[in-house]
């Protein structure tokens, strides 16, 4: 079993930068990529960016492309988001991801394991 818990959300201004933390434990062999996704009400759960267990490689969506940045820390098995120049629309509850198998993956379908997401809120 593989437990994640977030951290580091909260409310800034636009503009603004904030820093998530997930952090990874449990049997984690088989782990091969950890990801971010966000939500909002009503919505479905939407990729944000994941990195492979190494830490080798790192993939971003379009939408947070120049503003948002993954990153590994492997000896504290962490992983960390890097959120700048928020805006309003980046408003969501953040929840950070494992997955098993194929490591390039954007479909929360293929991801096994979920924290319990943190906030983020982002005034104009």
């Amino acid at each position: 079993q593989v437990h994640l818990a977030e951290s580091g959300g909260g409310r800034v201004q636009a503009g603004g930068s904030l820093r998530l933390s997930c952090s990874i434990v449990g049997n984690t062999a088989d782990i091969t990529a950890v990801g971010w996704f966000r939500q909002t009400p009503g919505m479905e759960r939407e990729f944000v960016g994941r990195i492979t267990w190494n830490g080798a490689h790192t993939y971003v969506a379009d939408s947070v492309k120049g503003r948002f940045t993954i990153s590994r820390e492997n000896a504290k098995n962490m992983m960390y988001l890097q959120m700048n120049d928020l805006a309003p629309q980046d408003t969501a509850l953040y929840y950070c991801g494992a997955k098993r198998g194929i490591s390039s993956s954007e479909n929360t379908k293929h991801y096994d394991y979920w924290g319990q997401g943190t906030q983020v809120t982002v005034s104009s």
